[in-house]
This record gives C-alpha cells, sequence and structure tokens, in this order.
C-alpha cells in the first residue's frame, strides 16, 4: 500500500504534529510506502494562480478550470504542482491532518485541493463520484477540535461532527472517486493532560496498523 499524508499546522510541537509524525512512522513500520505533505514546511501557496502551469490557454483572462484542462492535455503544470499530482495518482490511502478551523480545513490545506485537484487530470468529463478518477483509493480526515465531544454530537453545540465534515467527504474526497473512512478525531487536545495525549497518539497508532483491513462508512444525508 502507498500512502501519502498531507499535513498543516504551523507548529512542530503540537499534537497535530506528533499525529502527522505517528501516520509516517507506523505505516513505514508496517512496511508501507510512504510519502508526505507538510505544507507548512513547505511554504505551499494556497491561491492558484497562472503560475501555476508552464503553458497558458489564454494569457489575457484567467480562468483556473480551463487552465486545469490545458495543462492537463499538453503536460503545462509547474513542477511544484506536477510533484503533488503525482503524489496524490500514485497513492492507495491518503491522509490528511489538520486543526478543525471555522468548521472546516485550514487554509492552505483548502488551498492545496484548489490547485491540485485539477480540472481534467483529477475530475471532469463525467468522471465524477463512482466514476471518479480516484475510484478504488481511500482517504481518511485525521483531526483536533478545539472543543470536546459532546459539543459536536447530535443536539450538541456545535452538531453533529459528521454532518459539519459532509461537504469535505461528499464534496471533495469522493467527488473525485475516493471512498470514506471513518474520520480519525480527536477533541479537545488543548485540556488534555501528557497522559491523555500520549493515549490518543497510541491509539491513532494501533489503528493505522490496521487502517488496510478497514471499511469505508456511508456518507449519509445530513
Amino acid at each position: 500500500m502507498r500512502a501519502l499524508v498531507v499535513y498543516w499546522r504551523p507548529e512542530p510541537q503540537s499534537l497535530n504534529a506528533a499525529l502527522f509524525r505517528i501516520a509516517g512512522e507506523t505505516l513505514s513500520s508496517a512496511g508501507q510506502e510512504v510519502v508526505t505533505s507538510d505544507l507548512w514546511a513547505m511554504g505551499f501557496e494556497a491561491a492558484s494562480t497562472s503560475a501555476d502551469f508552464t503553458s497558458v490557454r489564454d494569457s489575457g483572462f484567467f480562468k483556473p478550470q480551463a487552465e486545469e484542462m490545458h495543462a492537463s492535455k499538453e503536460g503545462g503544470f509547474a513542477p511544484e504542482v506536477d510533484a503533488e499530482l503525482r503524489k496524490l495518482e500514485a497513492c492507495d490511502l491518503m491522509i490528511w491532518q489538520f486543526p478543525l478551523w471555522w468548521f472546516g480545513v485550514p487554509a492552505v490545506l483548502k488551498g492545496w485541493v484548489d490547485r491540485v485537484f485539477a480540472m481534467g487530470r483529477i475530475y471532469g468529463g463525467g468522471r465524477l463520484y463512482e466514476k471518479g478518477v480516484l475510484r478504488g483509493k481511500r482517504a481518511m480526515l485525521s483531526l483536533t477540535t478545539g472543543g470536546p465531544q459532546a459539543a459536536y454530537a447530535r443536539g450538541g453545540v456545535h452538531g453533529d461532527l459528521l454532518g459539519i465534515l459532509r461537504p469535505i467527504h461528499r464534496g471533495i474526497l469522493q467527488f473525485v472517486g475516493f471512498d470514506v473512512l471513518a474520520p480519525h478525531v480527536i477533541y479537545g487536545p488543548a485540556r488534555m493532560t501528557a497522559e491523555e495525549r500520549q493515549a490518543r497518539l497510541a491509539g491513532y497508532a494501533e489503528r493505522l496498523k490496521a487502517i488496510d483491513r478497514e471499511a469505508p462508512i456511508e456518507v449519509g444525508e445530513y
């Protein structure tokens, strides 16, 4: 199995950073091929611009999808984007590691999607959902929240977490063909003791050891 772990968090001592390292170490120790995209360390630019392309379809009007289609045909993606595309296309499992910010992914991680999920190469022409380019691959969100678990339950102050994550699960991951695994969520790490954090890290490692045997979840209507 080839795994891609995409991570963003600007603090190397954070729990997210520890989870990112655990994923790489655990999967590698299990004999999996692991590649990573540490977007903070890479200084990855979130905005899609004409700099993403080495060939240009229309220099007078920038339309990202049209340029993506053109670059897909001509092999015209900038090296930084093409490298991420190749990681995405080669993986069997993709994990996103991030803190939940404003009920979604941080801006740079969303920008990675904007730039790398390129029309013509990753989707388009009817290649969506069950007919998606990346069908047969699996994806999992690994995230931390600011609030406690009760706040993200049905009837909680924020509402059901699966409902919050549905636009990502359905509108991004399933959209391009991924099967979605249950999210790995650590609630309120800022309120945990050091011992509690270590226990959560150990629990994540145990899950990852058997990740290749997990079945995808149903992404319901919320």
